[in-house]
């Protein structure tokens, strides 16, 4: 379908609607809303050439994106993905922007396995790394967990284990223009912010990382206007890092912006108030895609340390999201309440149930169900 933004300055389409926002930006105005939905929108089309995509990125970059011009980029985005139909409405996405070269362990994907082990639905969209060395794809291709993109499957794999694992090029075929770019660029560039912000699944419920601490307002806005329901935007300060981490973090202070009932309220995570220690941010430091996979895998089986108590952390925030808990009150972390979460994510490591999720998500259909899965889709 086009986009209802498509209309704006009809006459110039295409490359001439594009060398006109590329001179705007030179002169570093910003975009509107609208004017960002259609420039990212003749990008995703294909109509762009490479070089001029990463002029367009680089002045977003160098000028500094805005509200406004997020909003309009996932518009743009989610006009054009492959959705994902029939999802539970509670369905939870637990992932990051990207971006803040820690070079970490996986530590949302591994959330995901715990939180489905619970019962939460999770459709946890992700990609293969582009400024890091082992994006979600990546470790779960290594851990043998099929990326499909086929709606029967993603539907048997819900049912059968709470989650869903969402490749971004299954259902993102239009971001292909952009992606040769980005790696090439080899920066964050507003794209990190997006693709977040566009899962096919359609949730209305999230925690989110972030790179810079600087994107968690603007991030929960948009996702307010978009129609979330509950949203933790978390951006980690490590005290020995160089910069925000796109996790809650063991290392020091986390910076949350939430979306809940609709409004946007800003706090602070320390991991004492979940009775875990401090730990600075190079132990949890990852490799590639078969060194991660290999610690996701040990963390499952109960193997104790700062990954496994990063994951805790993280999964017992995510319980709140998802609404299977209370830890907020009036503003404030109940450490009581997260302390509690913390144990409940721990008992499932520690009794299995995480690593099952891992290993029914591994296994293949047996013949005749899949026979049944083929007829009925």
């Amino acid at each position: 379908m086009a986009s209802p933004v498509a209309q704006v300055d009809g006459q110039d389409t295409g490359n001439g609607f594009f060398s006109k926002i590329l001179e705007k930006l030179a002169q570093r105005q910003s975009l509107s809303a609208a004017e960002a939905e259609r420039a990212f929108g003749v990008i995703m089309d294909g109509a762009i050439a490479p070089e001029r995509i990463a002029a367009f990125l680089m002045a977003l970059r160098v000028k500094g994106e805005t509200q406004d011009e997020l909003l309009g980029a996932v518009t743009a985005l989610r006009q054009r993905m492959h959705a994902v139909p029939d999802m539970p409405a509670d369905a939870i996405d637990i992932c990051g922007t990207g971006g803040d070269n820690y070079g970490t362990l996986n530590v949302s994907t591994a959330v995901a396995f715990v939180l489905a082990s619970l019962g939460v639905p999770v459709a946890k969209h992700g990609n293969r790394a582009v400024s890091s060395l082992s994006g979600a794809s990546d470790v779960l291709t290594a851990l043998g967990v099929p990326l499909t993109g086929e709606g029967g499957e993603l539907a048997r794999q819900m049912r059968s284990s709470n989650a869903i694992f969402l490749a971004a090029p299954n259902h993102h075929p239009a971001m292909r223009h952009a992606a040769g770019v980005r790696r090439a660029l080899g920066l964050p560039t507003l794209f990190n912010l997006v693709g977040p912000l566009v899962n096919p699944a359609g949730v209305k419920r999230q925690l989110l990382g972030v790179f810079s601490a600087q994107w968690l307002y603007p991030i929960a806005e948009v996702l307010r206007q978009l129609g979330s329901e509950c949203v933790w935007a978390v951006c980690g300060q490590p005290k020995d890092g160089h910069g925000g981490i796109d996790e809650i973090t063991l290392a020091g202070p986390t910076d949350v912006v939430a979306l809940e009932n609709g409004r946007l309220i800003r706090f602070c995570i320390e991991p004492e108030m979940a009775g875990l220690a401090y730990a600075p941010i190079c132990a949890i430091q990852g490799g590639n895609a078969q060194h991660n996979a290999q610690a996701l895998e040990d963390l499952l089986r109960g193997v104790p340390g700062a990954y496994r108590d990063t994951v805790l952390l993280n999964a017992a925030c995510a319980l709140h999201v998802a609404g299977r808990a209370t830890i907020l009150h009036d503003g404030r972390i109940d450490s009581s309440a997260l302390k509690d979460c913390v144990a409940q994510a721990a008992r499932s490591l520690d009794n299995g149930a995480a690593l099952a999720v891992l290993n029914g998500l591994r296994s293949p259909l047996p013949d005749a169900h899949a026979r049944d899965m083929t007829g009925s889709s």
